[in-house]
């Protein structure tokens, strides 16, 4: 069994993935002091039994790193990975200031298209003492050499906005399910690189830029992607895209979502009592648990539905 999560942390992002191998995942930070020891305290439960455990920085602006820094000194994460840069903020603020020395640090591993790292897409070798499996997770993008890509590499140094350095993140499972990050990639950015790449059919796709309609996805990546739902993020609601045509949940009014995927399937849970999706490809599972409690399971929370 595998576990995706994205938490509910305001107008930024922050999931992780409890794998169904030995490894455990955090993708961006944002958490506010009075969130952190209960955040930290659910990363540490979810962690747990987990010897290979990494975080992955899609891009260092404020919403994606807020509380890195006390992340990091109360919950050990040996790996970093980010892709290469040179970003600079003159005003040091210290979150910032934490994702250049885990940048430039001795654990960091600078992400890129086809990358290849134990035990992130990698298994053991053959003649290991221990055997792991790989997370399950690859890098689409960025390709380096892309113009466009260096062009914002050279920005970004300057510290304008580092929207655009966001790697695509994808994690599939070996028994179903797949999961796709766009960071904050913007739709005037993916205008200039869409044809650069062909991305997989994924089932789950979180909406870049939270959602916002600045980073609504290019129509030739959505036909490729066909996803079954697409994660809206908690911009201001005056902000997003709703991707009309598609089935959406909309963290905004959702709450914590989780996805446990099991048996070829992803069932998906909420946290708000009373939300209920207008998806037309998800299955309504009877499920032991939350049947008796009126679809509430205390693990992971209210279920909306199954994609199969």
């Amino acid at each position: 069994m595998s576990i995706v999560k994205s938490l509910s942390v305001g107008e930024g992002d922050m999931f992780y993935i409890r794998h169904n191998t030995d490894n455990f995942s955090i993708i961006d930070c944002c958490i506010e002091p009075d969130c952190h020891s209960r955040i930290v305290s659910e990363l540490k439960t979810a962690a747990s039994g987990k010897t290979i455990q990494r975080f992955i920085s899609t891009h260092p602006d404020d919403d994606h790193i807020r509380g890195i820094s006390d992340l990091f000194k109360d919950f050990s994460i040996p790996n970093f990975y980010c892709v290469e840069n040179m970003a600079n903020n003159p005003d040091g603020e210290k979150d910032f200031d934490k994702y250049c020395e885990l940048r430039d640090g001795k654990t960091h591993f600078y992400i890129k298209r086809d990358c290849k790292r134990k035990w992130m897409n990698l298994n053991s070798d053959p003649e290991d003492k221990e055997q792991r499996q790989n997370s399950g997770i690859n890098i689409l993008w960025p390709i380096v050499e892309n113009e466009d890509y260096q062009e914002v590499l050279k920005t970004v140094q300057q510290w304008q906005d580092p929207n655009n350095i966001s790697p695509i993140v994808r994690y599939a499972i070996s028994d179903g399910g797949s999961f796709i990050w766009f960071g904050d990639m913007e739709n005037s950015f993916q205008e200039k690189i869409k044809d650069e790449i062909k991305l997989p059919r994924t089932d789950v796709v979180f909406a870049p830029h939270h959602g916002r309609k600045s980073g609504r996805l290019v129509s030739k990546w959505l036909q490729e992607l066909e996803p079954k739902v697409i994660i809206v993020g908690e911009a201001p609601s005056e902000n997003l895209d709703y991707y009309r045509g598609y089935d959406t949940i909309t963290q905004n009014t959702a709450g914590d979502i989780t996805f446990v995927c099991e048996n070829g399937q992803i069932d998906i849970y909420v946290g708000e009592k009373d939300y209920d999706p207008d998806c037309t490809k998800l299955k309504n599972v009877e499920k032991s648990l939350v049947k008796v409690n009126h679809r509430y399971d205390p693990k992971y929370g209210y279920y909306v539905g199954t994609i199969i």
